[in-house]
């Protein structure tokens, strides 16, 4: 009786751990988010805003550093002709157009930032509650981006969030 009892222990112990296992098992799945996002209509859409904006600033930016360019050689030209009134104003307008060019370039830059964060935001978003709806529907507790796996074993769901998404 006391044999049975210890067996009956050990079974008992044995299930309920293997039980437990089996539960702290999580179901995990990988997804390439940067194949997602590479094919993504919108986010095409986003960059090509992104590269027209940013040409409007570089044309811009060139047209200022050719002005600035053509006032120095001027300068330089005509320093020994003026008087030191006018070469200290010449400073001064030279030094202001350092500046502007400087804070126009700085702004630029920022402006992109912001325009990319608000364009790509709502994409990404969007991919990412996608993502959360598929990997639920299938029954995965933890969905990884492949990008930072060095062995993905595991199902790849990349093929049905691109079918989420429309594309």
């Amino acid at each position: 009786m006391m044999k049975q009892l210890k067996t009956f222990l050990i079974a008992a112990v044995a299930f309920l751990g293997g039980s437990q296992m089996v539960q702290a098992q999580a179901k995990c799945a990988h997804i390439d988010v940067q194949e997602i996002m590479s094919k993504m209509p919108a986010v095409l859409e986003a960059q090509n805003q992104l590269k027209k904006l940013s040409e409007t600033y570089d044309a811009d930016f060139k047209t200022m550093v050719t002005e600035y360019q053509t006032k120095i050689e001027k300068y330089e030209r005509e320093a020994t002709t003026v008087g030191d009134k006018v070469n200290e104003d010449r400073r001064k307008e030279v030094d202001d157009m350092e500046k502007r060019i400087n804070d126009f370039r700085q702004t630029a830059a920022k402006e992109l930032q912001t325009k990319e964060s608000d364009l790509m935001k709502p994409i990404e978003d969007k991919v990412k509650a996608s993502i959360a709806k598929v990997g639920k529907a299938k029954g995965f507790q933890y969905v990884f981006n492949a990008a930072g796996l060095l062995l993905a074993d595991g199902p790849d769901i990349t093929a049905d969030v691109k079918k989420d998404l429309g594309f």
